[in-house]
């Protein structure tokens, strides 16, 4: 079987039972010297090509992943005690797909994209808030540009990892690795 089908078929039961968020996912990345950083975002976007995000590229997970271009993912869905883990280098989208998403994005948060200084000290949140009223003043009556430092990025798969809960802790993991021809190797870990 294919990871990406297998993952298809985990992410649309995750939709039906899920209450909140079933793409949310956790993402770790690490600085260049290896500190490790974990925190979640929402996928955009997923296929054979990849696990898609997007963010503020001078926050704190867009300067580690400069970096150290290497990441994780995990789905954790709790409705359906399943689990996926991804591994594998990270590219940037195109810039015109980053577009696209952007103008997908409701004006609220296309303007809280110009206002915020994402990972940076925060003196107190009025300061934040004048820079939103400043943001929505600058582009009113006109569409929002997506900011240059707003980029999406992709997790290419070189790792794959589907966990399922069972009694007495005896759980089935399934792995498939990517070799160096691209092609999949799967098969069981204990867990």
């Amino acid at each position: 079987m294919d990871p990406f089908d297998l993952f298809d078929r985990w992410f649309v039961a995750a939709h039906e039972s899920e209450a909140n968020d079933p793409e949310a996912m956790a993402l770790a990345t690490a600085t260049r010297d290896g500190r490790p950083s974990v925190r979640m975002v929402l996928l955009k976007g997923h296929g054979p090509h990849g696990f898609t995000f997007y963010t503020n590229s001078l926050s704190r997970k867009g300067n580690e992943l400069a970096d150290n271009g290497n990441a994780a993912l995990l789905f954790h869905w709790k409705s359906i005690r399943k689990q996926v883990r991804i591994e594998g280098p990270v590219e940037e989208v195109p810039e015109a797909e980053a577009d696209d998403y952007f103008a997908s994005r409701s004006r609220d948060s296309q303007v809280g994209a110009h206002a915020s200084l994402q990972s940076q000290h925060l003196e107190h949140r009025d300061h934040f808030l004048a820079r939103v009223r400043a943001a929505h003043a600058q582009f009113e009556g006109k569409p929002v540009p997506r900011p240059h430092h707003w980029r999406g990025y992709r997790v290419v798969p070189t790792h794959m990892e589907f966990w399922e809960d069972r009694d007495a802790r005896l759980h089935h993991r399934r792995v498939f690795v990517r070799d160096a021809d691209g092609n999949w190797q799967d098969g069981l870990l204990y867990p």
